[in-house]
C-alpha cells in the first residue's frame, strides 16, 4: 500500500498547454503571464494580479512595497509555515507572533490587539489550511491602529467570506501554487490588490528593478528574480480553469473524511462549515488535519508510515523554531499554538483520493490510537 499525502492533478489538458508554450520563442515575459495574470485577477475579483515564482517571494514584495522595514513590527500566526515570518526577516522587520483561535486557527481580532504596540505597522493574516479567517473584526481594527493587512491565502484559493474571495480584503492577497496546494503552476505565486501603485512596483520588483518605461537594461529599483516563466502560467491557466471542479472534489474528500471519522471519537476531524457558527463562509480544502490526543501522534506517525501512508506534523511552531526561539522575534506566550501544534497530523488528502483509500487511512488511524 502506498498513500501519498498529496498528489497534484495533472490532465492531457495542462501537458498540452505546457508543450504548445515550448513551440513558440515566448518562455518569459511572454503572452501567458498577461493571460494568466488577468484570469487570476478575474477569479479573485481584484483589478490587478502579478504572478511570481512563489507564494514566499509574494509575501517579501507586499511587505517591501507597503514600506514595512527595519523598526517595524509584523504580527502573524507562528502556527503557519515558516516563509511568512522569513519575509518579515527579509525586510529586517521584527515578527511578532499572536495566538490562535482554537477552533479555526486562525488569528483573531482580540489575539491581534493584545500584541500590538507602537511599532506595530502590518498584519500578515493567514487563512490556515483553507479557512477564512474572521475578516470584519480584523479589519476595523486595523483600521483603527493603522495597520496593512496582507492577506495569506497560500492555502485558500477559492475561500469565501461573506460571498468575496478571500485574498482581496486587504492591501493585498498572496497565494501559491505549490504542488500540494488545489491547483499548481510547480512553483509559483500570484498577488492581488486592489492598488495600482502596488501592482506597478511590484511588476518591476519581480524583474530586476525595471519599471515599465525602463530600457531593457534600465533598472529604477532594486528589485530581484521573481519571475514566472510562461510555461508556468499556461500550466496555471489550464489549472485554474478547472478550479470549481477542482474544489468540489476536495470537498468531497473533507466530507468522507468526516463521515469516516465519526466512530472515532479519539480523532477529531477539522470542523466543518455546517458545524459551527464561527467559520464565517466557504472552506477552501488545502489539507485535512486531524487532532489527537497528547502524546499519542509521533507513535501514530511511526504505525501508518509502516503501513506506506504518508502523514505529517502540521505545523510545529515557528516561534520554537531554532531561528526563531533566540532573539529575533520577542518572546510570547502562545498556548493555543503550542497545545494544537503537538496534536495536528495531516493525512492523505488531494483531488482523486477514493472514498476507499479514506477509509483505509481512517481505520488505519483508529487502530494506531488503539494499540498505543
Amino acid at each position: 500500500m502506498n498513500i501519498p499525502l498529496s498528489r497534484p492533478d495533472i490532465t492531457e489538458a495542462e501537458i498540452d498547454a505546457v508543450v504548445a508554450v515550448l513551440r513558440t520563442p515566448h518562455l518569459s515575459l511572454g503572452p501567458k503571464l498577461a493571460e494568466f495574470e488577468a484570469a487570476f485577477a478575474g477569479y479573485i475579483g481584484a483589478p490587478h494580479a502579478i504572478a511570481l515564482s512563489s507564494g514566499t517571494a509574494g509575501l517579501h514584495l507586499g511587505l517591501q512595497t507597503l514600506g514595512i522595514g527595519e523598526g517595524d513590527e509584523v504580527i502573524l500566526p507562528s502556527f503557519t509555515f515558516i516563509a511568512a515570518a522569513n519575509s518579515v526577516l527579509y525586510q529586517r522587520a521584527t515578527p511578532v507572533f499572536a495566538d490562535i483561535d482554537p477552533l479555526t486557527l486562525n488569528l483573531t481580532a482580540d489575539s491581534i490587539e493584545r500584541v500590538i504596540t507602537p511599532r506595530s505597522r502590518a498584519i500578515i493574516l493567514v487563512h490556515t489550511f483553507g479557512y477564512p479567517a474572521d475578516l470584519d473584526p480584523i479589519l476595523k481594527l486595523a483600521g483603527k491602529h493603522n495597520l496593512r493587512i496582507i492577506e495569506d491565502a497560500c492555502e485558500a484559493i477559492g475561500a469565501e467570506y461573506g460571498g468575496r474571495k478571500v485574498g482581496g480584503f486587504g492591501d493585498l492577497g498572496v497565494f501559491s501554487f505549490y504542488p500540494n496546494k488545489p491547483i499548481t503552476t510547480g512553483e509559483g505565486g500570484v498577488v492581488v490588490t486592489r492598488n495600482p501603485s502596488i501592482a506597478r512596483q511590484m511588476r518591476a520588483l519581480r524583474n530586476q528593478g525595471r519599471m515599465e518605461n525602463d530600457g531593457w537594461l534600465e533598472h529604477s529599483l532594486l528589485g530581484f528574480n521573481y519571475r514566472l516563466p510562461d510555461i508556468n502560467c499556461a500550466l496555471g491557466i489550464a489549472q485554474l480553469s478547472r478550479i470549481d471542479g477542482i474544489l468540489a472534489s476536495r470537498e468531497r474528500v473533507a466530507n468522507q473524511y468526516y463521515e469516516a471519522l465519526q466512530p472515532y471519537p479519539d480523532i477529531t476531524p477539522p470542523p466543518m462549515a455546517a458545524a459551527s457558527g464561527r467559520i464565517s463562509g466557504r472552506i477552501s480544502w488545502f489539507a485535512y488535519v486531524v487532532r489527537l490526543p497528547h502524546g499519542t501522534r509521533d507513535r501514530v506517525v511511526q504505525a501508518l508510515t509502516a503501513q506506506g501512508i504518508d502523514c505529517r506534523p502540521y505545523f510545529p511552531p515557528i516561534h520554537l523554531q531554532p531561528l526563531y526561539s533566540t532573539d529575533t522575534a520577542p518572546g510570547q506566550n502562545l498556548p493555543v499554538t503550542e497545545d494544537i501544534a503537538l496534536r495536528t497530523l495531516a493525512v492523505p488528502f488531494f483531488n482523486h483520493l477514493s472514498n476507499e483509500e479514506v477509509l483505509t487511512v481512517s481505520e488505519a488511524l483508529a487502530r494506531a490510537l488503539q494499540d498505543i
